[in-house]
């Protein structure tokens, strides 16, 4: 039995190793999904019944009981191997046979496509035959263009017939190829037929045993069942009898509670009274509480006031930098400008800084010295009350000299309050003010020098008399002991003392020190001079100038007077002659003489310093030069009242008291600018000057007017314009007005009654005196008023202010209204209005009305004449109706473009020499409607589809005009409004004409259109109505309000109706043909709108359904304009490094800057983050858009020609039918918010047989619960999802699995649609799956290592190369390393047992002592990526001798395929020479055969290697075949392995004894040798039989080898001979 079994199980192992191999590896397997699918479940199915038996048997042993051996033979029970065998037969059948069955399909496939490659050929050669009739018929017919068309086609025939014929034969040769794989596998099938039989019986005895070992569970099942029902009982007593318990317990509480109850109701009493008390409390507590509640409200209050004011702080302190900022941009532009004219603007935005600073301190200084007066005020007024009060209280006593000095004091005190401020403020002015005086030369004639002085010493005492009007001077003699009290704010500089003469000083007093008491100390300086200041007034540069000064001595001893220095800025300009007189008495004198000789024409100040025997002290001098002081008599002119038409004149006095001549001018502006407050002066001494000289005087000139008058436009600097005439001097005042500028031009006195005389301009020498003319001519009643300022050339000079008033009186006789307007007026309308005429006059006259001759058509006024009554008024009334004419009658008071009429009127008056004037304004405009067109004309027209045409209603007034369509035609309708609305001003309204006839005839018609005032404007209208051929079954579709993302659906009919009334009489010709007709709908660009069938055929009486699709979506150009808007702003960049470049070039600040610029929307990509994100964002704030569409769908007019099928069949736009759209999109309550709201999942590549999952947010941002539901996937395809759906409240969120398993090479593509109630989401699935290619550089199935040390280790690399697109994960199996696998071998071994002829090995040997596997892979599993390689190095590390060490390494993917199986095997020896070969004398692992197999004779591999010889064995075939002996031959290897663990590098071997086997036919080559490290040698046996030699006789003989290395090892060689023949 035994020996059945493997006999059997070998046929079917090499049954599974020959042909399957080769069928398991064929291209058809993977395409043909039906037998693969079967062969994936047969070995499913054969794995889950091993796993059953493995149950089975575990249960068996567990129990302990013999089930399985019921249908054992003999008593022996069935063993587990022949049950797996069983299996595995079954299986192999099963596979051999879904193969053949696959095949067979093969070939009938093949004998289909072949029998239609046969019929086309006979088709083919019939039309051919068919062709080559009609070719030699047209032939016959000389049609040459025929000719060539059916050459053509027959050429075409004949290419197509060669094409099936080589197909046919491709297909033969297909089909005998399939045939003879078909008859392969029916020969593999006879050959296994003898085990079905057996096979079948086992399958019935398993089948047996399983239906044994089901009712016996079930037996035991029924056993539990009834166990558990006893339990069950058990525990309803249980239950039962609690409940009863749990009813007591629960009746006796309750008769507690009842009686707690009790209780608690006389405590319940007690509480409530309490409560009221508590209740009281908290009354009086709410109203203290709110009592506080008010005070907070007040307190709140306050805080909210406060708050207030802190905004208001904060608006203040906002507009403080706001006015900053602005004025920072004022002094940029201004620094721009002043950069342009070519002057520094550093240097004077620095004048400007320091003038403002100056500016700011004399008013610091002014305040304080006014907070001083009033200190000093109060401080008098308390001391006079005071003093008031203690002279009531002692009236008897007389006044003593202490109220008399407090009276004394009070006066000074005053005096000091009077005069001090104005002083302060003169004297800034004059050390502030620059001026053009050093570029302007003087024209006053030379005079002596005596002449000069006292020309100086009056004007200097003038100067000194105006500048101190109010000062309390006294002659040279009285006062001088009083001199601190009166001496003025002039004399600060008197007592001034340097550091550079303080040495000087300190010799001198000490030299000149006298003897004085304590009674006669001097306060003040020990001498004045006279005069006190030392002025040089209206000096000319060049000109000498001498001035005598006294100094009187104010001490009361002698004093001694020395000169020590002039101050530094007028040491070059000033030199004093003084010779000292020696001692001078008290009130005595001594003179010097001041020597000024000015060569700049520039104010000078400084001192002289004396030095006398009471201290130092000095004398202040001062150098002016010519200045301007001009004076007006009067500032204001009063006319008083005078009648209008009278002219009164009067005249102002202009008074130059300085020594400067100055142009002057009269402005009538009403404010001054920075560039007219000044009159230009040209300078003869302007072309002699240098342009540096120039700029310095020209900012200087510009820094004294201030910042906030400085602009930069400023044209007043530019001397540019100045002239060669007037370089040389002005000769008269008109020669110069080219130059000075004249505002007189821009002056709206000229239209004022008030207005200036001849004089406006020219120039006033120095003290001289002009006449100014102001003339009054009053010509309306009322107030007159004219201001004006007279400018001067010299910029120190301010403008002098004028102001003028008069009072003009009407005439008796007026008109109320002189201005009459009359509005808006149309043509042909009359209009209306009163003219009102007043008299003040004490007697009646008489009134006439006149109008002009243009107008008497047009206005007429009534009555024309009448008497007024004094004192009263006259109404005349006034009628005014234009005529078309009017611009052609009044062409001079009416503006044709404009339409504006202004025409003046005259009431002339008995005895009033002025006549009353008064004017009709009016504008004038038409009342017209005009149309865009004359006719309308609707062209061919169906009855089923309405034709719009668009009219353009104009109002031709500037009045809105009311308009309406009376009386339409109901087959016309007008949109919008019906035809009624209001036209506004030049407005054009669009209107709709619908068109929609009933009947099939030619339509003439005529719309009126009615104005407001009742003017008709006609509206011819015409149309041709008709049948259409093609017919929708509703022209309008109005979809629901669909969700972006969702879709909705509309079917339509398009019928081919056939009719009698095609078409009227003037288009039957075109429409009456019965014909196929083809249609097309065009869809506008970029819709959401998709027809199916777009296009078509239909034959009359034909009828096709039309699927209209709409899907809303976010055009791409709002998404791109959104991901542009979301994209950060430019910003500019400044770039240092060219800053620095160009202040270095130009030394002024440029910056350069570059920006950078926000992408084009073209550019963002549609797969960009930015795109996706704005994408999600207007999903999610889209709220509703509507829109309606009309496609038109082109009807022909028949077929194509048959003679061309290509050519395009002829259209009538009469046919043309429409299709209007309402397409309402609202926002989607499902969105997907995961992969930036894109609803397309990608699983991209994906290695065929693993799967990948991917997650999917969506969620719900509508205001309801949403129940979701989905769409079925292909249950046999790739895509799946994982997880179930759940309702989604509003706001949250849903996660999709979805999962992608590909089981084919090949690109997927699937919708899933989440469905809910308001829309269906739909989600993309697409995916691709990809065939791993992944190759090993090892070809081979064997991987050796060849001999190695023991305990030695040695490596090689295997190379996995990925050629697939995706990265391939695998790892690497080794079958030692899997106890299944090693089971398995192990079994195989035994049941072989000892038969050393099987060709069978086991894929595990020999194994390592240690427990160590032999053989370790470097790495176990990774992944490689596309393209890249991998090197997967394996090990070989033994630890004892043996030959047979082996193992099986596979390459497996994580799609569980196989790439490479190799086996593994290396041997390993205790010495460096070894010996391979011969035949295997054992089985080949050592751990799996028991010791009692062999006999004792036999010895065991160890044993072996310890003896002094090792048994070899050789085996040699010779033959006989064809009259010829072929010998045997064998070949053994001795070889040396190259360690460096080993001394000897070299080995050697040789034969003993050969001669003996020489002589029975044996042959040994080489018979000695030597081996190098690492090398092998070759030892070839051969055996030729000898003559006598009998067939099938055993010949052996033994041969000693010998072979040293490290250590001598002799191998007895056993050669076994044996000769059969080649039958």
């Amino acid at each position: 039995m035994e020996t059945e079994d493997r006999e059997s199980l070998s046929d079917g192992d090499s049954v599974k190793s020959g042909p399957l191999d080769v069928r398991y590896s064929t291209d058809d397997d993977t395409q043909e999904c039906g037998p693969g699918q079967e062969t994936f479940k047969d070995e499913e199915a054969a794995n889950s019944d091993l796993e059953w038996l493995e149950e089975l048997y575990e249960e068996d042993n567990d129990d302990g009981g013999g089930d399985l051996a019921l249908g054992a033979d003999d008593g022996n029970k069935r063993s587990y191997a022949e049950t797996a065998r069983m299996f595995k037969l079954r299986r192999n059948q099963d596979q051999l046979e879904c193969f053949h069955r696959q095949k067979e399909h093969h070939v009938q496939k093949a004998r289909e496509e072949l029998r239609l490659c046969r019929r086309n050929v006979d088709s083919l050669l019939a039309q051919r035959m068919n062709l080559e009739k009609e070719l030699e018929q047209q032939k016959a017919k000389d049609d040459s263009v025929a000719v060539f068309r059916l050459r053509a086609q027959h050429k075409q025939l004949c290419q197509q017939l060669q094409n099936e014929e080589e197909l046919e034969g491709r297909i033969r040769t297909e089909l005998r190829q399939r045939e003879w794989e078909l008859i392969k596998v029916e020969v593999e099938l006879g050959k296994v037929s003898m085990l079905r039989q057996e096979v079948q019986e086992e399958e019935e005895l398993f089948q047996t045993l399983k239906a044994q070992k089901a009712a016996t569970r079930l037996q035991q099942e029924r056993k539990v069942g009834q166990n558990l029902q006893h339990e069950l009982k058990l525990l309803r007593d249980k239950q039962e009898a609690s409940l009863r318990k749990e009813e007591m317990e629960y009746q006796k509480k309750l008769e507690e509670g009842k009686k707690y109850q009790r209780i608690a109701v006389k405590y319940l009493n007690e509480s409530l009274k309490k409560k009221r008390a508590q209740q009281q409390a908290a009354e009086k507590e709410q109203q203290s509480q709110e009592l506080i509640e008010k005070r907070i409200q007040v307190v709140m209050s306050l805080k909210s006031s406060i708050a207030a004011n802190q905004e208001n702080l904060r608006v203040q302190q906002k507009k403080i930098r706001a006015d900053a900022l602005k004025k920072e941009h004022e002094d940029r532009k201004l620094r721009e400008s002043l950069q342009t004219q070519g002057i520094d603007s550093f240097k004077h935005m620095y004048r400007l800084k320091q003038q403002e600073e100056t500016k700011q301190k004399q008013e610091e200084f002014e305040e304080s010295q006014k907070s001083k007066r009033e200190a000093i005020a109060a401080k008098i007024l308390q001391e006079e009350q005071l003093i008031n009060s203690r002279n009531q209280a002692l009236l008897h006593k007389p006044s003593n000299d202490k109220s008399s000095a407090l009276r004394k004091k009070r006066k000074s005190h005053l005096h000091y309050l009077h005069c001090f401020a104005p002083s302060v403020t003169k004297d800034t002015a004059l050390i502030n003010i620059r001026n053009f005086s050093d570029i302007s030369s003087s024209s006053s004639s030379s005079s002596d020098v005596e002449d000069l002085e006292e020309t100086g010493e009056n004007s200097q005492e003038d100067v000194v008399s105006q500048r101190l009007p109010d000062s309390l001077f006294e002659p040279e003699f009285s006062g001088l002991w009083e001199q601190d009290s009166k001496k003025p704010i002039t004399e600060k500089m008197t007592l001034v003392q340097t550091e550079e003469n303080k040495e000087e000083v300190a010799a001198a007093s000490e030299r000149f020190k006298p003897r004085r008491t304590q009674e006669n100390m001097l306060k003040g300086p020990p001498f004045i001079s006279k005069p006190e200041v030392i002025i040089f007034k209206d000096f000319d540069v060049g000109k000498l100038y001498k001035k005598k000064i006294i100094l009187i001595n104010s001490g009361y001893t002698m004093n001694h007077c020395k000169l020590l220095r002039v101050s530094p800025q007028l040491s070059r300009f000033i030199s004093v002659n003084f010779e000292p007189s020696g001692p001078i008495s008290a009130g005595m004198s001594s003179s010097f003489q001041a020597i000024f000789l000015p060569t700049i024409n520039e104010d000078l100040e400084g001192e002289i310093h004396f030095m006398s025997a009471a201290g130092p002290f000095s004398v202040p001098v001062r150098c002016n030069t010519k200045k301007c002081r001009l004076e007006v008599d009067s500032q204001f002119i009063d006319f008083g009242s005078h009648v209008v038409g009278q002219t009164i004149l009067r005249t102002i006095s202009l008074t130059n008291k300085g020594a400067l001549a100055t142009l002057f001018s009269l402005d009538t502006s009403t404010h001054l600018s920075p560039e007219t407050s000044h009159v230009q002066m040209p300078s003869q001494a302007f072309a002699s000057m240098s342009l540096e000289k120039s700029s310095e005087n020209l900012t200087c000139s510009v820094s004294s007017m201030g910042a906030e008058q400085v602009q930069p436009d400023q044209q007043n600097l530019d001397f540019s314009e100045v002239s060669p005439q007037s370089v040389k001097g002005p000769e008269t005042v008109t020669d110069r007005s080219s130059d000075v500028s004249t505002p007189t031009e821009q002056n709206p006195s000229e239209t004022s009654e008030i207005t200036l005389g001849r004089v406006i301009e020219g120039e006033i020498g120095s003290f001289q005196t002009i006449k100014l003319e102001i003339l009054f001519t009053p010509t309306i009643p009322g107030e007159a008023k004219l201001d004006f300022y007279i400018k001067f050339s010299d910029i120190n000079t301010k403008p002098i202010p004028i102001q003028a008033r008069g009072m003009a009186v009407g005439s008796p006789v007026s008109i109320v209204r002189p201005i009459m307007d009359m509005k808006i007026c149309m043509y042909d309308r009359l209009y209306q209005d009163i003219i009102v005429v007043q008299s003040r006059a004490s007697a009646a006259v008489k009134l006439t009305f006149e109008i002009c001759p243009e107008m008497r058509e047009h206005m007429e006024i009534i009555p024309e004449s009448s008497f007024i009554q004094a004192q009263s008024t006259f109404n005349a009334q006034l009628r005014f109706k234009p005529r078309h004419s009017l611009s052609k009658d009044a062409e001079k008071y009416f503006d044709n473009d404009t339409g504006v009429l202004e025409v003046p009127m005259t009431v002339k008056v008995a005895g009033q020499v002025q006549p009353a004037t008064f004017t009709v304004y009016a504008i004038v405009t038409s009342s017209d409607l005009q149309f865009d067109q004359t006719e309308v004309d609707f062209g061919d027209c169906s009855i089923y589809n309405p034709v719009r045409s668009s009219v353009c209603l104009t109002n031709m007034s500037i009045l809105p005009q009311d308009f309406g369509f009376p009386g339409v035609p109901e087959c016309i309708k007008i949109r919008p409004n019906d035809g009624f609305g209001t036209l506004l001003p030049q407005e054009t309204l669009k209107f709709d004409l619908i068109f929609s006839p009933k009947i099939a005839k030619e339509h003439h018609f005529q719309l009126i259109c009615k104005s407001g005032i009742n003017r008709d404007f006609p509206l011819l209208c015409r149309a041709v109505a008709f049948h259409p051929p093609l017919q929708l079954s509703q022209s309008l579709v109005q979809f629901r309000a669909t969700a972006v993302g969702d879709k909705s659906t509309a079917l339509l009919h398009l019928t081919y109706q056939q009719s009698k009334q095609t078409a009227t009489a003037p288009i039957k010709d075109a429409t009456t043909v019965e014909a196929p007709r083809l249609f097309c709908f065009t869809l506008p660009k970029d819709s959401n709108i998709s027809i199916s069938p777009s296009a078509g055929r239909l034959l009359p009486g034909e009828r096709c359904l039309v699927l209209v699709t709409f899907r809303p979506r976010l055009s791409d150009d709002e998404i791109k304009e959104e991901a542009r808007r979301r994209l950060p702003q430019e910003r500019p960049v400044v770039h240092s490094k060219w800053k620095k470049l160009m202040v270095n070039q130009s030394d002024r600040k440029v910056s350069k800057t570059i920006r950078t610029k926000n992408p084009d929307p073209v550019n963002i990509h549609p797969e960009s983050e930015q795109y996706k994100e704005a994408k999600a964002f207007l999903l999610c704030s889209f709220t509703q858009s509507y829109k309606e569409l009309v496609i038109p769908c082109f009807v022909s007019d028949g077929d194509p020609p048959e003679t061309d099928r290509q050519i395009q069949p002829p259209w009538s736009p009469i046919n043309t039918l429409y299709l209007k759209l309402q397409c309402p999109a609202v926002q989607p309550p499902l969105v997907v918010v995961s992969n930036n709201g894109h609803n397309v999942v990608d699983f991209h590549q994906v290695l065929v047989g693993e799967r990948i999952i991917q997650r999917l947010i969506i969620k719900n941002i509508s205001n309801e619960s949403l129940d979701l539901r989905s769409s079925i996937l292909d249950t046999t395809g790739p895509f799946s999802l994982v997880n179930a759906l759940r309702c989604i409240h509003p706001g949250q969120t849903h996660t999709l699995v979805l999962a992608f398993s590909p089981t084919l090479g090949k690109k997927h593509y699937e919708i899933l649609e989440i469905q809910s109630l308001k829309m269906d989401l739909e989600i993309s699935l697409c995916g691709e799956g990809v065939l791993p290619e992944i190759t090993s550089s090892h070809t081979g199935s064997l991987l050796d290592f060849g001999f190695v040390l023991e305990k030695e280790t040695t490596s090689k690399c295997v190379q996995l190369q990925n050629k697939s697109k995706v990265a391939v994960g695998f790892r690497v199996l080794l079958d030692s390393l899997c106890p299944s696998k090693t089971q398995m071998d192990s079994d195989r071994v035994l049941l072989l047992g000892g038969s050393r002829s099987s060709p069978v090995q086991p894929s595990v040997g020999t194994q390592n002592y240690s427990g160590l596997s032999v053989f370790g892979v470097t790495p176990v599993e990774g992944s490689i990526a596309p393209g890249k390689k991998q090197d997967i190095t394996i090990t070989f590390q033994p630890d004892h001798p043996s030959v047979n060490y082996s193992d099986k390494l596979t390459v497996e993917l994580k799609n569980k395929s196989e790439v490479c199986v190799m086996s593994l095997k290396g041997a390993a020896s205790s010495h460096n020479m070894f010996l391979h070969g011969g035949d295997l004398r054992t089985v080949p692992t050592e751990s799996l055969v028991p010791s009692s197999i062999f006999c004792p004779s036999h010895l065991t591999e160890s044993e072996l290697t310890e003896g002094p010889s090792i048994p070899v064995l050789v085996t040699l075939r010779a033959s006989h075949k064809a009259g010829v002996i072929i010998p045997g031959v064998r070949e053994l290897h001795v070889g040396c392995i190259c360690s460096k663990n080993t001394k000897v590098q070299r080995g050697e071997f040789y034969w003993d004894n050969v001669e003996p086997l020489e002589q029975q036919g044996f042959t040994v080559t080489p018979i000695r040798g030597s081996v190098e490290a690492g090398g092998k040698c070759a030892v070839t046996i051969t055996w030729t039989p000898r003559k006598d030699h009998k067939p099938f006789e055993v010949l052996q003989r033994c041969v000693t080898l010998t072979i040293k290395g490290d250590e001598t090892i002799i191998y007895r060689v056993t050669l076994m001979a044996v000769f059969k023949t080649a039958d």
